[in-house]
């Protein structure tokens, strides 16, 4: 306990020592500059007070539900995403879940999410989940709409005495080749999907990166776009009131939001949408690659515009706004084909 003790002394003084020395940088941030992960700065109480909560991370979904309208916060290293609204239609019983709501739309992967803490920084209380590495999966943001009493219920409810050490565990890449064995026979596959949610089984059935079996596919299928084609969409979206649809995701949850998009901000390197109930912040220096996706569904062709990093991670996805049992809208897949030197199948 001692040495715990010192530990967590040395890292909130190195802490301290980075903060006072680049005061705007954000914890996600200073933890990769200290080396450490970001589960582990909030667990030492770096710049945070810090609750550690029990249970499994289903128990502590379930009861979202009762905080009344919230923030949701889900992000990897290029975009976050931001959604104000309540956690409805919660189901979170065994290593899948999710929230489907009319405002908060989440897909949750159980598997790998070990730490769960009650944050207070700088006067802004949040609840933030963590996964085995100690990265950050998903954090819900007390707002001035959220019911005071009840959020410190919920945490009261789940809290512990103490705050455990952090044992960080790399969660295992999954196997996958930058193309695949036989290109026709996975061409031959995607053409006969039914459903958007087959392309995963696809993928894996493949052992093919997502990427890789972009660039396999055939230009009618999927094709490469101008990396500019974010803003384009975006702004043209805003401009005729086109709902759309936006997906951020990580290793442990997937992040949606449906409806239009109105005010686009540019700010050096990230291009947001900065609206009442909805924020993006998206990181346009580290796209990579730019793809319109073309997909059969039992519904019709269902198109998404997908960025993509350097080592080849999704960054994230926009559709046009859609249900299943309905088609695409018409102005959306006008949009995307507008961006594409070669006719899409249809």
């Amino acid at each position: 306990m001692e040495m715990e003790q010192q530990s967590n002394d040395a890292l909130r003084q190195r802490h301290q020592e980075l903060v006072e020395a680049h005061p705007k940088l954000r914890i996600r941030d200073r933890a990769q500059r200290l080396g450490v992960s970001e589960a582990e700065l909030v667990a030492a109480g770096c710049g945070v007070a810090v609750r550690q909560l029990g249970g499994t991370a289903q128990q502590l979904f379930r009861d979202l539900g009762m905080l009344g309208p919230v923030m949701a916060l889900s992000r990897n290293d290029r975009a976050v995403h931001e959604r104000h609204g309540q956690y409805q239609g919660i189901e979170a019983e065994g290593p899948v879940g999710i929230v489907l709501g009319p405002d908060i739309d989440l897909r949750m992967f159980f598997g790998s999410w070990r730490y769960f803490y009650a944050v207070t920084e700088n006067g802004r209380d949040s609840v933030q989940f963590f996964d085995k590495a100690g990265e950050a999966v998903h954090k819900v943001y007390r707002t001035d709409a959220t019911d005071a009493a009840a959020w410190q219920a919920y945490v009261d409810r789940h809290a512990v005495d103490t705050v455990a050490p952090v044992v960080v565990e790399p969660v295992a890449a999954v196997a996958e080749a930058d193309a695949p064995a036989d290109a026709a026979a996975l061409r031959d596959h995607w053409r006969s999907l039914r459903d958007t949610h087959d392309f995963f089984a696809m993928l894996r059935q493949f052992s093919v990166s997502r990427l890789g079996a972009l660039r396999a596919a055939g230009e009618d299928l999927a094709q490469r776009v101008d990396d500019a084609a974010v803003e384009t969409v975006l702004g043209r979206a805003a401009g005729s009131a086109l709902p759309i649809m936006c997906f951020v995701a990580n290793r442990g949850i997937v992040q949606i939001h449906t409806g239009p998009v109105r005010k686009l901000v540019r700010t050096g390197p990230w291009f947001n949408v900065l609206d009442d109930n909805f924020n993006l912040h998206l990181n346009t220096d580290a796209v990579a690659s730019s793809w319109v996706v073309n997909k059969p569904t039992v519904d019709g062709w269902v198109t998404s515009l997908e960025l993509y990093g350097a080592g080849g991670e999704l960054i994230v996805q926009f559709f046009g706004e859609r249900k299943p049992g309905k088609p695409e809208l018409g102005a959306w897949r006008a949009l995307l084909q507008s961006l594409c030197p070669v006719a899409l199948a249809v």
